[in-house]
């Protein structure tokens, strides 16, 4: 009879484990790719809450592999597979959480690598975007 109980127990268990990852399986994009990174020009944007909001929001989209917020620079930049949503309809979604967005460029991830320095979604060059010597720094003229 304790053995009958066990094996029940065990496999009610299995079954509940393997709903689990069904349903998560269901929430976690799958090798989502990005074939083109769009650019937005952003405006409004003013504290780490409205960058979440972005995020939250474009990483909702079907087809959106990475995500980044330039606050300062008013910039947003994802990357996407262009086979599942167009770059018009990604300024869109950023419009629809309060911010006025535009297609500001397209770009392949290799220009994006190029431009940038690194991978989108990658850690930022020594020193931020302005390089070893960090921003707001002068470089001195020879004398």
């Amino acid at each position: 009879m304790k053995n009958i109980r066990f094996k029940i127990v065990n496999s009610c268990l299995v079954v509940a484990v393997v709903v689990i990852l069904v349903v998560a399986a269901f929430h976690v994009r799958v090798g989502a790719t990005a074939d083109q990174v769009v650019v937005l020009r952003t405006s409004g944007m003013t504290c780490s809450s409205c960058v979440g909001k972005i995020t939250k929001a474009l990483q909702s989209e079907r087809g959106v592999a990475a995500t980044e917020v330039d606050l300062a620079g008013g910039l947003v930049i994802a990357g996407y597979d262009s086979k599942q949503v167009a770059p018009e309809r990604l300024a869109k979604t950023v419009a629809a959480t309060g911010f006025d967005s535009v297609v500001a460029q397209v770009l392949t991830p290799q220009q994006f690598k190029s431009l940038a320095g690194r991978d989108l979604g990658g850690k930022s060059p020594p020193g931020g975007c302005c390089g070893p010597r960090g921003c707001n720094s002068r470089q001195q003229e020879p004398e």
